[in-house]
């Protein structure tokens, strides 16, 4: 038989995500992605207290707000650039952008609270890790999660060392050992640098990850090799199309999910979309 793509294993994880755990799952847009469709298959999730983030400083300061629920304070409410006219921190994604710091501060305040504690609580933790590449402050130089619309001259944009990243990555996972954590890079293209920095921090992470010796799912490898071909990408073609991320996410199930839970997993999902059509209704 003539094959006409390559295969990528995935081997059954040691310890597979029941319908019974409590799960925090960070990281990029496609661990939003994933994140939802954890939650419509029945999964107890928590998914980006903070909204998306990228790279992996940004992922490991999150975890110590949640360690710690480090209340945010006004002196790290920042003004967002381009005539926005909101207020949000160099730690959120603009979705937690609001009209007066205030606002902004108990908004983003309740969600810590609340994100906290379901991560104490939680014994399971997915990890997507987007990119290498990070953005820091030219004044006091910390990496930042979002840019906020504010004018590039003040940041700097650099790739963070393979070796500057594994012991943030050891670290975030020796630090709770009463959590299991699963890592993947995603397979959703950063294309602002060009096609060989996407490539190169790509790299960097899979080299940082494999060092670390951490759990991993190859969802970017599907991409790359099991799905290569334009028409797997959305319009941009820089996303997984729809038909590529339900490709990906059956091999996530097959992967880190037990069996008997699969039925019910289903049905939830066949649940949440009914639910999802009557809203449209």
């Amino acid at each position: 038989m003539i094959k006409l793509s390559t295969n990528v294993v995935t081997d059954k994880f040691p310890s597979p995500l029941s319908l019974g755990d409590k799960i925090t799952v960070l990281g990029s847009c496609f661990a939003d992605e994933m994140g939802i469709r954890m939650r419509n298959a029945g999964f107890n999730v928590c998914v980006n207290p903070f909204g998306t983030l990228y790279n992996p400083i940004s992922i490991a300061n999150s975890i110590a707000r949640l360690d710690h629920c480090i209340h945010f304070r006004p002196d790290e409410c920042v003004e967002m650039g381009a005539g926005a006219g909101k207020i949000c921190s160099w730690a959120h994604h603009t979705s937690f952008a609001r009209a007066t710091a205030d606002e902004f501060l108990a908004n983003a305040n309740k969600a810590l609270e609340e994100a906290s504690i379901f991560w104490k609580e939680s014994n399971k933790v997915v990890i997507t890790l987007g990119t290498a590449m990070v953005w820091k402050r030219v004044e006091g130089g910390e990496v930042v999660s979002n840019c906020l619309k504010r004018p590039a001259a003040e940041f700097s944009h650099e790739m963070l060392p393979v070796e500057q990243m594994i012991p943030v990555l050891r670290r975030m996972v020796s630090s709770h050992p009463d959590k299991e954590f699963i890592f993947t890079v995603s397979p959703i293209r950063h294309m602002g640098g060009g096609a060989h920095v996407n490539s190169l921090s790509k790299a960097s992470l899979l080299l940082a990850l494999d060092a670390v010796g951490v759990q991993y799912f190859p969802a970017y490898e599907i991409m790359m090799d099991e799905l290569r071909d334009y028409r797997f990408y959305a319009e941009d073609l820089v996303h997984p199309s729809k038909t590529a991320a339900d490709l990906i996410w059956e091999r996530f199930l097959e992967a880190a999910v037990r069996q008997e839970d699969l039925t019910a997993i289903q049905a939830n999902e066949k649940k949440a979309k009914a639910a999802a059509h009557r809203q449209k209704e």
